[in-house]
């Protein structure tokens, strides 16, 4: 079936008439996707061609091999399918260039979430990941540039740290009260022929828009069943952010024009007033304008609230006493972290305390790099305090026996009668931890261990 033939009449239509409601309106001085679309309009399938060729290849291979990940429903791990490339590729690229190639299903994988629920993915093959890649690699510096200043999310050179600091400065301006708004479901309930007329409306190549839709539409296998998608990318792809970004400039565009100050991170966008009146109203005119693209409002995790204490990112605002507004570590991002480090250090684990040390410093460093954003060092003192008081007490677990306590905090250099003391006491583990055996096991011997420290 050709591009036109598959092609809804509602697409046709906005794509005829120039002046049709539901693409946001154009700036006149900026120009978001004309002047994208303009330097395409002779392109016919250029960008496929660009995408397969050997140089963007060998990029997108090493960025798949980079990120790893888990094999999808052909049950191919990177290396396997690197081999099997070899042999199989000038046919799927053939397959490509012809209009022919058909992407398999993705696997559905179901990770929890913090607050409860779970997130559904869908992992690509490998080889899929490798062609959307190559075409991400292609189409991402041509339509970015488009992108409104205030999405922050999945685009070069812009950070979640970029978002929260631009948060902060609104809220510092005077603009206390903020609409945060959460779409529900957003990446299960993209609406196909919604996504490809604004995509169609920044690309003028047929061959990439029918490969992008057979992606789309290419079903999720469950329990070794496929099922059929109508709507939705699922979140796993290279393509699924940069085709969200797509679908929400309209809206972030709209904002602009009403002169609203907001931040958008992928589906999450807090926009800043300076009442909850004025709040109250842009929420309500949000609904509207998420409705046009078939997107629903979560009304549970959406609100209109203080800007302080709200989280965003993980991070939260705060007030110094005297009127400075700072970043803070959110109160969830706090629990969630010490859930993880519970899990981590649990004292039948069955693991050597270097085991142990050796997983948790992969977390530390990965969560201290993000969180080192934070304006409160007291905070991250008492998560070093707290952690160290954790892996005491699995030291002392995995001594296990008192006279293999006594033995060791002997050699440590306690005294016979306070190593007596935590000996008598073998099975109070956490108890145990703390007063003496802080000089014992001091901050310097998890230095050597190569736990990091957070402050």
């Amino acid at each position: 079936m050709s591009i036109d033939a598959a092609k809804h009449q509602k697409s046709e239509l906005s794509e005829r008439l120039p002046n049709a409601r539901g693409e946001a309106e154009r700036d006149g001085d900026r120009g978001e996707a004309e002047p994208v679309r303009q330097a395409q309009a002779s392109l016919g399938r250029a960008l496929l061609e660009q995408a397969l060729t050997r140089e963007n290849l060998v990029l997108a291979w090493k960025r798949v091999r980079a990120n790893a990940g888990s094999a999808g429903v052909d049950g191919l791990t990177v290396e396997q399918t690197a081999e099997r490339l070899k042999v199989h590729w000038p046919s799927v690229k053939e397959q490509l260039l012809a209009g022919q190639y058909r992407p398999n299903p993705v696997r559905r994988v179901q990770i929890p979430k913090p607050d409860g629920g779970v997130r559904e993915l869908g992992i690509p093959t490998v080889t899929d990941r490798l062609i959307q890649q190559a075409l991400l690699q292609v189409l991402q510096p041509l339509i970015d540039p488009s992108f409104s200043d205030h999405s922050y999310g999945f685009r070069p050179n812009r950070r979640a740290h970029d978002a929260v600091c631009r948060a902060q400065a609104y809220v510092q301006a005077g603009c206390r009260t903020v609409v945060d708004v959460d779409l529900e479901q957003f990446f299960d309930r993209v609406n196909h022929d919604v996504l490809m007329d604004r995509l169609a409306k920044r690309i003028a190549d047929q061959a990439v828009l029918r490969l992008i839709r057979r992606y789309l539409q290419a079903g999720i296998m469950v329990h070794g069943v496929v099922q059929e998608r109508y709507e939705g990318t699922p979140q796993g792809g290279p393509l699924s952010p940069l085709l969200a970004n797509v679908l929400l400039d309209e809206v972030d565009r709209a904002l602009e024009r009403h002169g609203h100050c907001f931040v958008r991170y992928a589906d999450d966008c807090n926009v800043y007033v300076r009442s909850q009146r004025a709040g109250e109203r842009v929420l309500a005119w949000l609904r509207r304008q998420y409705a046009k693209l078939r997107l629903r409002v979560n009304e549970t995790k959406s609100a209109v609230a203080p800007a302080f204490g709200r989280k965003f990112l993980g991070f939260a605002l705060w007030q110094a006493p005297r009127g400075e507004v700072k970043r803070a570590i959110a109160g969830k991002a706090k629990a969630a972290f010490k859930q993880r480090v519970r899990w981590m250090t649990k004292r039948n684990g069955g693991r050597s305390m270097g085991q142990v040390v050796q997983e948790l410093r992969r977390y530390l460093l990965g969560w201290k790099a993000y969180f080192r954003l934070a304006q409160t060092p007291g905070v991250m003192r008492e998560l070093d305090e707290w952690l160290r008081h954790r892996l005491r007490a699995l030291q002392l677990k995995q001594w296990r026996h008192g006279t293999t306590m006594y033995r060791e905090l002997r050699a440590l250099g306690a005294s016979r009668e306070h190593a007596a003391r935590i000996a008598g006491n073998a099975r109070r583990w956490w108890r145990n931890s703390r007063y003496e055996l802080n000089r014992l096991l001091p901050i310097g011997y998890f230095d050597r261990l190569g736990v990091p420290r957070l402050s």
